[in-house]
């Protein structure tokens, strides 16, 4: 069975950081392009950053371009998605989704190009 599950969410004061986990099992994420989204109240979820599988290349949204990093350990078949600089703006729930066409190239744009996701995890940013 192809899962997802996140991890790592919580409350953080504005400037903190907290590192968001992705764990997969039952498939490899090296061949899956693998996507972070957040989805806030009332809003529609929006990609923050993504990583494609072949060559490794990562891309974050303007919003938190400089302050998220994606990364990726392969011998625990997880993604990590470390958050620092953080916002009140940043709170959301965070989802982790990977697809295996996006292999080459992962998107940002449309969530609905991603086949498996996980539960999402709630990150909240407040004093």
């Amino acid at each position: 069975q192809l899962q997802l599950v996140e991890s790592g969410g919580g409350l953080v004061q504005p400037g903190g950081s907290l590192r968001l986990s992705c764990a997969a099992s039952g498939f490899t994420l090296d061949y899956y392009g693998i996507g972070w989204f957040r989805q806030a109240p009332g809003k529609e979820r929006e990609g923050i950053s993504c990583i494609s599988s072949n060559n490794g290349r990562t891309y974050y949204a303007d919003s938190v371009k400089g302050r998220f990093t994606l990364s990726r350990d392969n011998a625990k078949n997880t993604v990590y998605l470390q958050m620092s600089s953080m916002k009140p703006e940043d709170t959301a729930v965070y989802y982790c989704a990977a697809d295996p066409v996006l292999f080459r190239r992962c998107v940002l744009s449309n969530p609905h190009e991603y086949e498996f996701w996980g539960q999402g995890t709630q990150v909240t940013v407040s004093s």
